[in-house]
């Protein structure tokens, strides 16, 4: 474990701060998994969402699973193997800072607004939009608009785990998918299919006779029997490779497009907002020599200029890194 994880573990455990103890738990198996210890990494993830609070010195029955004081119960587990086929993401740890067109800005907030208003739409047997598909060039913010609808709507952020629910055995994939989807019907979430055409890729265009096809048809049904109480988010890369049928099953299908030059203004004010910036940087000429560059590779030129800035002893940020970073970046 590294120095200052342990650091802030101890701080977090002398101090009682339940939420630090749990950012760096789930900190912890992040880490484990990309070390490639997959084995640990799901026990240690099955345990935050399973074990109960009990009485203790930190003062009362706080729950360290989720934002909202309560824990999402056992999460769906595949039968061979026993491993859990999502991944639960706690409300602190969801990205809600964002910055989108106007256009793609009110979708979002009219999801929001009839997720809120179920109960009077339901008075007039109008039903709320509750099957979303984002679709858009990679790093555009389709993920990231899907968590910010999760902490908006106050709901926990269930993500399908594709190398757990993906098996060689026949049928089992399809069967693992519908174990996701009926634990949606006993906890309201945004159940987050993200890059969903892993497995939802046309029937007609892919040569596999097996699994895919199976998969593709339970997605299918499953989102015609969808009556949970949540919402579900598919998220893609590729929408011309997804089955046509798909498209049907959602009640709303938004392009995430790529930032324009407003935005990209927006994004780097936003980004540096908590450091020091010379005077002399101008962020519109910036925004336009970033053209093409999606939301996430914005975000990381901005933070590769600020680490510059501050290895190099400087008070504030001045363009000289700003072209430095933009230049050893990547707009892809």
């Amino acid at each position: 474990m590294k120095a200052d994880l342990i650091k802030r573990l101890f701080k977090g455990i002398f101090s009682e701060d339940v939420v630090s103890l749990k950012k760096i738990a789930i900190q912890i198996i992040s880490d484990e998994r990309d070390f490639g210890h997959k084995k640990l990494a799901d026990s240690l993830e099955h345990i935050s969402v399973t074990e109960k609070p009990r009485f203790s010195s930190f003062g009362d029955r706080r729950s360290i699973v989720n934002g909202n004081n309560a824990s999402l119960s056992g999460l769906p587990m595949s039968k061979r193997d026993n491993v859990q086929l999502a991944s639960f993401v706690p409300r602190e740890m969801l990205k809600h800072h964002m910055v989108l067109p106007k256009d793609v800005e009110d979708r979002l907030h009219s999801i929001e607004k009839e997720y809120a208003a179920r109960e009077r739409l339901g008075k007039y047997n109008l039903v709320p939009k509750k099957k979303i598909l984002l679709h858009g060039a990679p790093g555009c913010g389709k993920t990231l608009s899907a968590e910010r609808i999760a902490w908006n709507l106050g709901l926990p952020l269930l993500k399908v785990r594709f190398d757990a629910l993906l098996s060689s055995y026949f049928g089992e994939s399809a069967s693992n998918l519908r174990a996701v989807f009926d634990y949606c019907k006993h906890e309201p979430v945004v159940l987050l299919l993200d890059e969903c055409d892993f497995i939802a890729k046309s029937r007609i265009t892919h040569q596999d006779v097996g699994e895919v096809p199976r998969i593709v048809n339970m997605l299918l049904t499953l989102l015609d029997e969808y009556t949970a109480s949540g919402l579900v988010i598919a998220t893609t890369n590729l929408k011309i490779t997804l089955d046509e049928a798909l498209f049907r099953r959602f009640d709303d299908i938004i392009e995430i497009p790529m930032p324009e030059i407003e935005e990209r203004e927006k994004l780097l004010k936003m980004t540096l907002s908590a450091i020091p910036i010379d005077l002399g940087v101008n962020f519109q000429l910036l925004s336009e020599k970033m053209e093409g560059y999606s939301y996430a590779n914005i975000v990381l030129t901005a933070q590769r200029a600020a680490k510059y800035s501050v290895l190099a002893g400087n008070k504030s940020v001045d363009k000289t890194y700003f072209e430095k970073a933009i230049k050893e970046g990547s707009k892809f």
